[in-house]
């Protein structure tokens, strides 16, 4: 090997010193928790998620002060039985002197009562940015509880964004917790059976540990420059331990074979560097490049996600790269033990396999009828995907596990207005101030003889900046935020009220905020920019395996055929999630709809995996190709010789991404369910019918335009044992 690649470098260095190179990892790992822990994660804020019209609105007025601040509804109602007036009236006074006794809150409203009686509200008004405020609401909270011991006759609860934000922060911190405390064992567990040795298994689990911890630090400090998503850390976790544990499995099976076949220790890290070196370095480039996609979108959710995975997929390849050679070099032999002794002997076999050559034998034998009938199936999977209704996430999407959620249940249900709110802000000179405020008063008086708004008081919501430049007017709206006459109304609003009151104040800037306009702007800000992501991904993807294997056709295979596994997966997502399908068994109550940001998300994901596998599968079959083999012979034993390796890593995805299907938040079990439903079709369906029946069927051809330096097989070739092919 006159030419070493730079995967075969940085492995001879680090197995040539291997203490450097493992202490060189430990500082780097300690550094960036350090680091990070020390700088703290900058979490993106709703100004950050929001987009457009109601984005700007959203800027605006908490620039100029004029939003409103966050306010905390104590809900009291009766266990059972009507509403006790006097004694909750007398519960009521204990919450407003409680919560006046504390710093963080600057007022207490006067108790309401609701129309129907069975409710009385306290609400609070909580001190500081309202952005921030989840951070100071658990003195609230704990004056709530105290009150709440005292009549155990009543509920006395707690609701508001600031609460439920904070439920929401702790809920996915001990589902993390919970993900971690299966998933590693798991994991681990599937490792031993797929080495038949402990040592062996344990490696991969602690470089997915490292790299996860170094990916987490190192995500905390990138966060000061691109604000982290609440679910970022899910992303972190669920990324790095499948392409952590994978990417080192890679390595280790193929070290492991070329070491069974008499090779060297030193010689067999090499070649692993050489081979499953070489995919790993690809296979993380096409996730990232799939990931890097996301960042077209111009949103915070998307871009802190994907930065997430970035880190920790870059973090997991660096590891692979350097300190798990210096790893092996030191362990030598030993990584091999010790062996359990049944499982030892299935995995150090070198006899041929006899389940994947019957599983190849339908699509090697009769490659076209195979290849249509997997085709049809996966597209009828796939048509479910065409019916996908998508929202942004609210609170009925959100686990009742969360004791704010459930007092916000009631509390809408007791007082309806409280549902959605509209924001209008107007910029324009001081001088003009009065014709705004004036504008503003006769736009509420417009929409309180609609049926799409609702009155709050006497006097409208008005709120006027110290300079007089902005002044905001909120409006409130009976429905939820998703719901069609949400969306009528901030048409309304857009196109009829605003326009024809404070749009006709000369040099006035206007916008329409608010949750409704949120979710509709965040809509039509995916539809404008998910065909510049699609074509982006598609694009470099195409380019990229171009370039690894000089073939067009290759990559233009690889493109269809991992369009064809991302569209069967949202057509899983869909029946599962839309229509109901494991509603009981995967603990959730569907809304019908799907969370709007998920698809475009998974599609990213999908296809950086779906490519992960491609490459590693299409280069063993290249490299048999290449020693001299006949294109069937090259694809059975490129797959055969690779079966049990990508086997175990997809077992160790899917279970890893099924892990995050059973935590309680939705978007979480619809990113584990469809990465697991995807990687489970890309596993089976793709690489045993659809990739080896295409490659038969293309021959020669799958290589143009070449040429493919085909000779015959010399005596120190690396390449699977030959298998009958039928």
């Amino acid at each position: 090997m006159s030419r070493r690649s730079v995967t075969v470098q940085v492995a001879r260095w680090s197995a040539g010193h291997p203490w450097r190179a493992i202490g060189l990892w430990i500082v780097f790992v300690v550094a960036c928790v350090v680091l990070g822990g020390a700088l703290g994660t900058n979490k993106a804020t709703d100004l950050d998620q929001a987009a457009r019209d109601a984005g700007t609105a959203g800027r605006v007025a908490h620039d100029h002060g004029v939003t409103p601040p966050a306010v905390e509804n104590v809900v009291i109602t009766s266990r059972s039985g009507p509403l006790p007036q006097a004694e909750a009236r007398t519960a009521a006074a204990e919450v407003t002197t409680a919560l006046r006794g504390i710093p963080q809150v600057t007022k207490v409203d006067a108790p309401v009562l609701s129309k129907d009686g069975t409710t009385l509200m306290v609400p609070a008004t909580v001190a500081g940015d309202p952005l921030t405020a989840k951070d100071r609401v658990k003195p609230l909270l704990d004056r709530t509880a105290d009150v709440q011991k005292r009549f155990p006759a009543l509920r006395v609860e707690q609701t508001g964004g600031a609460s439920i934000g904070r439920d929401m922060s702790e809920l996915i911190a001990k589902d993390l917790i919970r993900a971690d405390g299966i998933g590693f064992p798991v994991t681990l567990l599937i490792l031993i059976v797929a080495f038949g040795a402990l040592i062996a298994a344990g490696v991969p689990v602690l470089l997915a540990i490292t790299a996860i911890a170094g990916a987490t630090g190192l995500t905390a400090l990138v966060s000061h420059l691109v604000p982290m998503y609440d679910t970022a850390s899910s992303m972190t976790m669920l990324m790095g331990m499948a392409v952590g544990v994978d990417y080192s499995l890679f390595y280790l099976r193929r070290e492991r074979e070329e070491r069974l076949r008499g090779a060297g220790h030193r010689d067999a890290i090499e070649i692993a560097a050489a081979t499953s070196g070489h995919a790993v370095v690809v296979s993380g480039v096409a996730v990232i490049v799939a990931m890097a996609g996301m960042f077209l979108t111009g949103n915070v959710i998307f871009t802190s996600l994907a930065t997430a995975a970035i880190v920790v997929v870059a973090v997991a390849m660096l590891g692979s790269l350097t300190v798990l050679p210096a790893v092996l070099a030191k362990l030598g032999p030993r990584v091999d033990r010790p062996r359990v002794p049944v499982l030892w002997r299935l995995t150090a076999t070198r006899e041929n396999p006899r389940l994947w050559p019957a599983l190849l034998r339908p699509a090697l034998r009769h490659p076209a009828i195979t290849l249509v009938l997997a085709v049809v199936a996966l597209l009828a999977l796939a048509v479910p995907a065409l019916d996908m209704k998508l929202r942004s996430t609210t609170t009925d999407q959100l686990p009742r596990a969360i004791p704010a959620l459930r007092t916000y249940d009631r509390l809408v249900a007791a007082f309806p207005d409280r549902s959605t709110e509209h924001q209008i802000v107007v910029r324009t000179t001081p001088d003009r101030a009065r014709e705004v405020h004036a504008a503003l008063t006769g736009l509420a008086a417009g929409a309180a003889g609609d049926r799409l708004f609702v009155a709050r008081g006497p006097r409208p919501d008005i709120r006027a900046s110290a300079d007089g430049r902005v002044q905001m007017l909120t409006l409130a709206t009976p429905y939820g935020m998703n719901s069609a006459q949400a969306r009528d109304a901030v048409a309304r609003l857009r196109d009829d009220l605003v326009p024809a009151t404070a749009g006709k104040v000369a040099g006035a800037e206007t916008w329409v905020g608010g949750d409704a306009a949120a979710s509709v702007d965040f809509g039509g800000q995916m539809s404008d920019r998910t065909p510049l992501v699609v074509a982006f991904v598609l694009g470099l993807s195409f380019l990229m395996t171009t370039v690894i294997f000089r073939s067009v056709v290759v990559a233009l295979t690889a493109i269809l055929v991992n369009l064809l596994s991302v569209g069967a997966s949202f057509g899983a997502l869909v029946l599962i999630f839309q229509h109901t399908w494991l509603e009981g068994a995967l603990g959730f109550r569907s809304t019908g709809t799907i969370v709007a940001w998920i698809p475009l998300f998974l599609f990213a994901v999908l296809f950086g995996l779906s490519m992960d596998y491609h490459v590693f599968l299409v280069s063993r079959i290249r490299e048999a190709a290449r020693a001299g083999l006949p294109t069937r012979r090259a694809v059975a034993e490129g797959i055969t010789g690779s079966a049990g390796t990508v086997t175990g890593a997809a077992v160790i995805m899917i279970s890893v991404f099924a892990i995050f299907g059973a935590l309680r938040l939705m978007e979480m079990k619809e990113m584990g369910v469809g990465l697991a439903v995807a990687v489970l079709i890309d596993a089976v369906v793709i690489r045993i019918i659809v990739l080896p029946a295409l490659m038969v069927l293309l021959g020669r051809a799958n290589w143009w335009p070449g040429p493919l330096s085909r000779r015959r097989p010399a005596p120190g070739d690396r390449i699977a044992p030959r298998m009958p092919v039928g």
